[in-house]
């Protein structure tokens, strides 16, 4: 196969087909969901077969038993594949709304409509349940899109494409609006994220590595985070009590998600008063915990903190803390190392409450409450794409509005500029 030229056919399908889904109607939309997810059921079996081949041959190239947890397909995950796409059907289409309508002094009306992005490419490994995911987001958006998952889901993937490409003609929409890339050759991957001409937005979902090779190569924007260094921060203000909930929540509930807690704050008037509780907590629950030297003169069992903690993503029971002056200090240390995810803010001060709202630059800052919350389901955004740290027009959880744009409409009756 000639990648280079493959790709381009790709792209030109893509970009034909964004015409066609930029029109269809919320109905048609729906009604193609509905028939995915009718074909999925339908197809379990051959899902779950092919999903074997995968899961043999992974095992023969020694993947990892976490790996193959991903990798693997179940009828309980065609089940959630199927349902995940009826719950798109039921949100709201943000694909034609208009806002912000005002008359001009001249006469006419002004305001925006929201519209698709146009073609999306989504890079992302291991899960094939995303392919489903990915593929309802886009379409129920108004988009065309074309996905290129890891080659050790090769199998799992085309055969999901295919209940894809049937619900898509059952409901009249074109058969290229989903493309899932059929090569597993990585240069399918730099000739995707350089196609300015056909592709509108990347949008990368996998490990680091991943992330940083389309972030250094890509030509086409992308929308993205790269890792989740969240902080919360325990003021003396705090309700203490509150505060040790929110912090093991924070770090405990979850371990290896990018919303998880990976540096503990705590103002030097409270750490006595808190920081031997919560460090018995992480203890009972197995976290290793690095601090600074005040943290470690109060939790002696803790290791040294080293300059790199502060900037390190975990992804495990690992937690750094460090003990600092004031709201200030505990500031800019997060200007220093956050990754511009999410931080939390414990205290009972409205006036410190609301600095921290306006003053740390992340993309989900929170009062009171737990990093953990920052998820497409739990803002109400009913399914997510990923995670947008950049600031551009999608920061924080990528729902569906994410996946469009605005455009200026302006309504007129023979209106001329002087």
């Amino acid at each position: 196969m000639d990648v280079r030229q493959y790709m381009e056919t790709v792209g030109q399908r893509a970009r034909a087909a964004a015409r066609e889904m930029a029109r269809a109607n919320t109905g048609t939309k729906n009604a193609a969901l509905h028939a995915v997810a009718d074909a999925l059921e339908r197809e379990c079996a051959l899902l779950v077969a092919e999903n074997a081949k995968d899961l043999e041959a992974g095992r023969a190239k020694g993947l990892d038993a976490a790996m193959l947890d991903r990798l693997s397909i179940t009828d309980a995950g065609v089940a959630a594949m199927a349902e995940g796409l009826r719950q798109m059907a039921e949100l709201p289409d943000p694909v034609g709304e208009i806002s912000d309508m005002k008359y001009r002094p001249q006469g006419f009306q002004l305001g925006h409509m929201r519209v698709p992005l146009g073609v999306i490419g989504i890079i992302y490994e291991s899960r094939p349940n995303v392919t489903a995911d990915a593929a309802g987001l886009c379409l129920k958006a108004g988009n065309a899109a074309i996905l290129r998952g890891g080659s050790e889901a090769f199998h799992s993937n085309q055969a999901i494409a295919a209940c894809i490409r049937e619900g898509l003609a059952a409901a009249g929409l074109p058969a290229d609006a989903v493309q899932v890339v059929e090569t597993a050759d990585r240069a399918a991957v730099g000739q995707l994220i350089t196609m300015t001409r056909y592709v509108d937005v990347i949008v990368p979902r996998g490990g680091k590595s991943l992330i940083e090779r389309i972030t250094a190569e890509a030509r086409v924007p992308v929308i993205k985070h790269l890792h989740g260094v969240c902080h919360v921060y325990i003021d003396d203000m705090a309700d203490l009590d509150k505060a040790m909930r929110v912090a093991f929540n924070a770090k405990t509930q979850r371990y290896g998600t990018c919303n998880t807690m990976e540096t503990l704050l705590v103002a030097e008037g409270v750490a006595e008063r808190v920081l031997p509780e919560l460090g018995r907590m992480y203890q009972e629950k197995g976290v290793e915990l690095r601090g600074c030297e005040t943290t470690r003169r109060l939790l002696p069992f803790a290791k040294a903190a080293v300059e790199a903690d502060w900037d390190e993503e975990y992804l495990a029971p690992i937690l750094s803390i460090r003990v600092v002056k004031d709201l200030d200090e505990a500031m800019d240390h997060i200007a220093l190392h956050s990754s511009g995810h999410t931080e939390a803010i414990v205290t009972e001060d409205l006036s410190r409450a609301r600095r921290f709202l306006a003053e740390v630059d992340s993309s989900s800052v929170m009062v009171n409450a737990s990093t953990r919350l920052a998820d497409g389901f739990v803002y109400g955004l009913g399914a997510e794409i990923g995670i947008s740290t950049d600031k551009i027009h999608a920061r924080g959880p990528v729902g569906l509005e994410g996946l469009t744009s605005q455009k200026w409409i302006l309504l007129g009756d023979g209106h001329i500029r002087e």
